[in-house]
């Protein structure tokens, strides 16, 4: 299609207008005058023969077309940075930067190993990993934003069908105890006991919480009738506070690897129940699959998949010699 009403130059300006929220810090964060800004805008508004932008106030706000072109902007540009990087990898034999996204546990404590072991491969590709909720992952990759993730929580339904969701590990929640409680000592726990400790928690506000908590209902254990003594706000607290002997809390197998190997904290199973959660690799299916892509599912992931335990896939990724 021929004599489009816009260039990439002028959907670059209107996106950045609306991240940085004003004219003048566009014209900033794209080192050229506000003048220039402004004169793009106009010549935008010109040729589509509509106003993009209301003028009744200082604040950069769009008019309903404005939305239109921004929702559509996001979307070529994208596609524009994703064809560069594709011809980028093709001339220079896999090299190029490959944006991982992953919840919150998982990218805290399992990413970095599996990113240090792929770097120490393939150190010619960079990694851009990208740490948040599920739900903000899963519209990164939708979007394009992120090649490729490992995410604990749950998907938004209305990207389920939209994603290539794999099942990677089913990741263990552990209840750790002090290793002075007197329930350290037993075999296993009665489901039962679980309402007689004191528990340390995340905030209320924390989708990781969120997630635990589910997972613990989906086991039939409610946790809405734990003795919640502490909320803390990261996973690192709750385990020193674990440590210092102030409570229990279930954690992630993933999060508690080394305290386990230094004996600083006790894992208590509890009879008959394993709980445990599903992490899931999702990707794009519509997007550029670039051979970096292929490359960290072969070498990394295609080793993990669902085939063995979680707890043979720490064993994998901290070796003996390292332990």
């Amino acid at each position: 299609m021929s004599n489009l009403p816009f260039t990439l130059d002028q959907l670059k300006i209107l996106q950045t207008i609306i991240i940085e929220g004003s004219f003048k810090k566009a014209a900033t964060k794209l080192y050229i005058s506000q003048p220039a800004v402004s004169l793009q805008i106009q010549n935008l508004e010109r040729q589509l023969n509509t106003p993009i932008f209301y003028r009744d106030k200082r604040q950069a706000r769009l008019t309903e077309a404005g939305q239109l072109l921004l929702k559509y902007s996001d979307r070529i540009l994208n596609l524009c940075e994703e064809t560069c990087r594709g011809l980028e990898e093709i001339q220079t034999l896999q090299s190029g930067i490959l944006i991982i996204g992953a919840s919150q546990t998982t990218g805290t404590y399992l990413m970095p190993r599996l990113i240090g072991i792929f770097r120490h491969k393939y150190p010619q590709i960079a990694i851009e990993l990208q740490v948040h909720s599920t739900r903000r992952i899963a519209w990164g990759v939708a979007k394009g934003q992120i090649d490729l993730a490992i995410v604990g929580g749950e998907i938004p339904k209305n990207l389920q069908s939209t994603l290539d969701i794999t099942s990677y590990a089913e990741d263990e929640l552990a209840l750790i105890l002090p290793t002075s409680h007197p329930f350290a000592s037993l075999e296993y726990i009665q489901k039962e006991d679980l309402y007689r400790l004191k528990f340390i928690a995340l905030n209320t506000q924390s989708t990781i919480r969120n997630v635990i908590e589910n997972t613990l209902i989906e086991n039939g254990i409610d946790s809405r009738q734990f003795k919640i003594e502490m909320e803390l706000n990261s996973i690192e607290a709750i385990k020193n506070a674990v440590q210092s002997g102030l409570g229990a809390a279930f954690v992630s197998v993933s999060a508690i690897s080394k305290e386990l190997e230094l004996n600083i904290i006790h894992w208590a199973k509890i009879k008959d129940i394993t709980i445990s959660r599903t992490l899931s690799i999702i990707v794009n299916p519509k997007r550029y699959y670039a051979s970096s892509i292929k490359i960290f599912k072969r070498e990394i992931l295609d080793m993990f998949l669902v085939s063995s335990s979680f707890d043979n896939k720490l064993n994998l990724l901290w070796p003996e010699e390292e332990k």
